[in-house]
Parts: C-alpha cells; sequence; structure tokens
C-alpha cells in the first residue's frame, strides 16, 4: 500500500512580524496541515536582504510551542552555522517541546554572502558536503549513545554526554536538502534506509 499523501506549508520567517507568524502556524495546525516548516538563514532571501528575518530554531521552537498536532522542521538547517554538538541539544529540545514532532531538516548551507558578512568561513561545496556527512553521523551518536567518541576530519567528540535523548525513538526523522543531486546525493547515499522525496535533492534518512 503506498504511503499516503500529506500536505505541509513554508512558512519562512522573514519580512512579517511575529504576531502575523504566530497566526499563521495556529492557522496551519487548526486547518490540518501535516507539516510546518520555516527555514534557517542569517538574512532574508529575495530582493531586499535588508528585510528582517528571525532566527529559524528559535521561531521552531515557539511553532512547537502554539501547534498541538502538525509536525514541524526546518527546510533546512545550515550546518556550517552550529556545531553539530550544539546543533544535537537545540534539536532534541524541539523535538521535546513538541512532544515528538520535529523533522531534521539538514544541508551543507549555500548563500555565500551570509557567511561573508558574517567573517565566517565558507568551505568549497566539497568539503560543506562532507562536513554535513560528519555533522548527521556525529548528531545521531548523540542522540543514541550513552557517551560519544567521534574522530572525523572536521568534527571530534571525546566521550561526550548530550542527555536528555529525543523522545522520538531512536531519532527524529531526517532529511536532507540540496541544490546538487550529484553531491547531496551522494552524501544520503552513505546514510541507510533513505528514500526520495519531491524537489532537489531531498531525501528522508533512517
Amino acid at each position: 500500500m503506498a504511503d499516503p499523501v500529506r500536505f505541509g506549508l513554508k512558512l519562512s520567517q522573514q519580512v512579517h512580524p511575529i504576531e502575523a507568524q504566530r497566526d499563521a502556524w495556529k492557522i496551519a495546525d487548526q486547518a490540518g496541515f501535516d507539516h510546518i516548516w520555516p527555514f534557517d538563514h542569517l538574512i532574508a532571501l529575495g530582493g531586499d536582504p535588508t528585510q528582517p528575518i528571525f532566527d529559524g530554531w528559535t521561531i521552531l521552537g515557539a511553532v512547537a510551542e502554539n501547534t498541538k498536532r502538525t509536525r514541524i522542521g526546518l527546510n533546512v538547517t545550515g550546518n556550517l552555522y552550529r556545531h553539530p554538538g550544539l546543533l544535537a541539544k537545540i534539536a532534541v529540545t524541539v523535538d521535546h517541546l513538541s512532544n515528538g514532532r520535529l523533522e531534521f531538516g539538514m544541508g551543507a548551507a549555500w548563500n555565500e554572502p551570509e557567511f561573508r558578512q558574517q567573517g565566517l568561513p565558507f568551505p568549497s561545496a566539497a568539503d560543506r558536503i562532507r562536513m554535513l556527512d560528519e555533522s548527521i553521523k556525529a548528531i545521531k551518536l548523540l542522540w543514541s549513545e550513552p557517551r560519544t567518541t567521534f574522530r572525523g576530519r572536521f568534527y571530534q567528540f571525546e566521550d561526550a554526554i548530550a542527555e536528555p535523548k529525543p523522545v522520538q525513538k531512536p531519532h527524529p526523522p531526517i532529511w536532507i536538502g540540496g541544490h546538487s543531486r550529484r553531491r547531496s546525493g551522494r552524501c544520503v547515499a552513505m546514510r541507510p534506509g533513505c528514500g526520495r522525496r519531491s524537489g532537489s535533492a531531498a531525501a528522508a534518512l533512517g
């Protein structure tokens, strides 16, 4: 039997004030949409980068508190914005705030002006994909093991404690999004149990 069709809304948290954003989350939840997807950027996208934009994970925590049934996630988290240890902690907090409704969306990050303006490193596309792959591996360990030791090229953990664990077991569903099917697809291929979803190089991981 085929999986049922589900419908979600991407509600990018820029331009409009918080009051309008909050009303949109509640309406979507009450109307029966299956997912609500804010995004994750440092500057507004579109024609005017000076427009106001709110932090993605902070917004997602607010979405969790202002909805009751819809699943929530970022479309998608830019891996380079946060160390995987911090990201694992933030995400597990949202999973608890939402009582296990988090969908964990991850991407390698692509909007170079954000990094240039903030003085942040912006590695090559190949290294960004490698960093994404390492980050996902480390986060899954942090979410499932009592202590995590991980030695990658870009990230290292030594006997790291990450409590509490997610509400969802073994962890929230993981989605990978990217612009390049060749590069993002290679990262997805490294993970077990993946399945394509509509859109450019996006897949769900086991």
